[in-house]
């Protein structure tokens, strides 16, 4: 395990959240190709150096989005996922949209459960956030148990609400706010 904390933003036992960098293209879109099968038909990050770049450029660039890789710990700080907060709208709103996915050789080992345990203080504390959302297709049962177990709620669900993979897909809307 490394030693090496002041690398994160946020730390615990076996991951790390630390922002995008381009360096990490090449291990990044390795990682999405592995991850095709995983991923498919529910998320599709990138898998290319020269579409990693714009990618990350907007998570680190952008205001009303903040990005997080999540670092395996145990592996000498390799990347095992990513969580994002996209659309962050400020004033009375305080709230961002949840965006995640682990990589197939990291997956079902809990890594994102304690990535999102350390973002959700972040978010609810240093990001000044009142409320994370996250959008999810029904069908995607291992994204709903994630979510379950970081304590969001099912608030609702929306017909045809996000074009992915070429057609509007259905998606159910699960919340958490910081004083949830």
């Amino acid at each position: 395990m490394s030693d090496d904390l002041g690398q994160y933003l946020t730390a615990g036992p076996r991951v790390g959240l630390r922002p995008y960098s381009l360096d990490d293209a090449e291990e990044f879109t390795a990682r999405a190709r592995e991850s095709r099968e995983l991923h498919q038909p529910w998320l599709f990050p990138p898998d290319r150096p020269e579409t990693f770049a714009a990618y990350a450029r907007a998570l680190t660039d952008d205001p009303a989005r903040a990005g997080f890789l999540v670092c395996d710990r145990e592996a000498r700080g390799g990347i095992a996922g990513f969580v994002n907060i996209n659309n962050i709208v400020r004033g009375a709103f305080l709230s961002g949209a949840l965006g995640y996915g682990a990589f197939a050789h990291a997956a079902g080992r809990g890594l994102m459960g304690e990535a999102l345990g350390l973002l959700l203080p972040y978010a609810f504390g240093p990001l000044g956030l009142h409320r994370l959302e996250a959008n999810i297709q029904p069908g995607n049962a291992a994204s709903r148990a994630l979510v379950l177990r970081a304590g969001f709620r099912l608030e609702g669900f929306s017909p045809a609400m996000l074009h992915i993979d070429g057609a509007w897909r259905d998606h159910e809307r699960w919340a958490v706010t910081a004083c949830s």
